[in-house]
């Protein structure tokens, strides 16, 4: 959503961060740009007019002008402010208070009330571990009250029977009588939706406030309406009290302009943001970590957590041990890019990783076919388990066979055989140099676990992180740290990163045909 908004203000950035020395024009006319880049991205006027003013006071003074690296401490400067106007501090949605918590969604019709009512359920439940009832309030739309009750089903979480000819209220009343019978921990009440703002909406949820006194009123705003989820946001403020706000779309291609003004305008946080239609799909909204990402510093936090949560602990652990034994073959080749697709992707990692914005760009440009991972793997399940286990054993007639399986070409067959040759010297490489503890990829094999243990990022490191420090408690020679990988490592040559697949990297993941 962000990615318009982060090449304008990183170009601007850029510009600001090449010169020895800064004078007030320099900031100003750097100013005047970022300026007309948040405008054209939605943002408030008042909002970027103060968020401006704030950096403008900040940046000209005489600290900044005569500092070593003037440029640097502007940028400093914006990634401050932007993280104040975002909301300065995490916040995550409270339970405290006694069983069942009543939690009251809200929102317009469409942005996604229901569905992220079902993922926060799944949220409490699966995370939390907490016993949570759902009931749907809306008696004036058949279908929604069966939605929830599907989604009820999908997630594994409880809805509340429908009841036919009961009101708002009733229903209300009958889900926190069911929740405290039931020994429920949470009760989640999704209330109607109207396509435009109107009094008997605000008054039923009103009502519905009055009834069940809850200890948070969630409202549901799309991201994607720009400024409309700005009013609707006050609108609903004004009239229920609303606590938090929770995003939706935040995935999609709009220009962000909702979420950066979200909490100036309303003064509420900005709790949950959904980024895809999973039930997973859901993450704590960050404001530090979302200023990393729309100035192109990238997400390192948000990449150790998804790895740790995507990747079995114990598999990474015993391919370590094989990798370190020069054992790796065509299943732990399927493995590897069984993994990369649950990370999102050579997109979904690229995004995160920081000052890869150039990079980025390299990869539209080349137009990378990420499909192609599905079709490598669909290669090698074409093979036998003792050719996946000796590539040595294929010979030209078997290549044709197992290219007609898979419906690639003989070339596709050749270009995946040189990758895993590629891949297997570099992991003995990085197994021989762990366990002596010398060569170029020592550092980087013994980081990922190939000295025999388990891949280590140690907790200073990861802290480091979250407070958007590089850690300097990961091994040497740990891509990041500052030196770029080691010398000789394949494909490095593009600014410290391996090459991109596609640019001179792997073979194998060409362009589209």
């Amino acid at each position: 959503m962000f990615d318009a908004l982060t090449d304008r203000l990183s170009g601007i950035l850029d510009r600001l961060t090449r010169r020895g020395a800064l004078t007030e024009a320099d900031v100003a006319e750097a100013m005047r740009e970022v300026r007309r880049a948040l405008l054209e991205a939605d943002v408030a006027l008042d909002v970027a007019r103060t968020f401006i003013d704030r950096v403008k006071e900040r940046a000209v003074g005489v600290d900044v002008v005569r500092s070593v690296t003037p440029g640097q401490m502007v940028v400093k400067i914006v990634h401050d402010e932007l993280v104040a106007m975002l909301g300065a501090d995490a916040q995550t949605i409270s339970l405290a208070a006694a069983a069942p918590v009543p939690i009251l969604m809200v929102g317009l019709q469409g942005s996604g009330k229901t569905t992220s009512t079902a993922k926060i359920a799944y949220r409490f439940t699966n995370r939390d571990r907490r016993k949570v009832l759902m009931a749907s309030l809306d008696t004036r739309r058949p279908a929604a009250m069966e939605q929830l009750a599907t989604l009820g089903t999908q997630t594994g979480v409880a809805t509340l029977p429908i009841v036919p000819g009961q009101s708002a209220v009733q229903i209300a009343r009958r889900a926190m009588e069911a929740g405290r019978l039931g020994g429920y921990d949470v009760v989640l009440l999704d209330t109607a939706g109207r396509t435009t703002l109107d009094e008997a909406l605000m008054a039923e949820a009103a009502e519905v406030k009055r009834a069940v006194d809850p200890h948070e009123v969630l409202l549901v705003a799309d991201a994607l309406t720009g400024q409309d989820a700005v009013v609707t946001a006050r609108a609903f403020d004004e009239a229920l009290g609303v606590t938090g706000i929770v995003l939706t779309r935040l995935d999609g291609d709009g220009r962000g302009g909702a979420a950066l003004s979200m909490r100036a305008v309303t003064g509420k946080p900005i709790k949950l943001v959904g980024v895809g239609e999973k039930f997973d799909a859901l993450d704590e909204f960050d404001p530090q970590r979302i200023a990393n990402r729309i100035l192109g510093m990238g997400d390192v936090v948000a990449l150790v957590e998804k790895a740790a949560a995507s990747i079995d602990a114990e598999q990474a652990q015993k391919a370590a041990e094989r990798m370190r034994k020069g054992q790796f073959d065509l299943n732990d080749l399927k493995e590897q890019l069984g993994q990369m697709q649950k990370l999102g992707g050579m997109s979904g990692v690229m995004s995160l990783m920081p000052g890869v914005a150039n990079l980025k760009k390299q990869m539209a440009g080349a137009n990378l076919d990420e499909s192609m991972f599905k079709r490598q793997a669909a290669i090698i399940d074409s093979m036998t388990k003792a050719e996946r286990r000796n590539p040595d054993l294929l010979k030209a007639s078997r290549k044709k066979r197992i290219a007609a399986g898979s419906g690639t070409k003989v070339e596709d067959v050749n270009k995946l055989l040189k990758m895993h040759r590629q891949m297997a010297d570099m992991m003995k490489m990085m197994g021989k140099g762990a366990k002596s503890g010398r060569g170029p990829l020592a550092g980087l094999g013994a980081a990922l676990g190939f000295g025999g243990g388990a891949p280590q990022i140690p907790p200073e490191a990861l802290e480091d992180l979250k407070k958007g420090k590089m850690p300097q408690g990961l091994p040497p020679g740990f891509p990041g740290t500052g030196g770029g990988l080691p010398p000789g490592f394949p494909g490095g040559g593009m600014g410290g990163l391996p090459k991109l697949p596609g640019l001179g990297g792997f073979p194998g993941l060409g362009k589209k045909k």
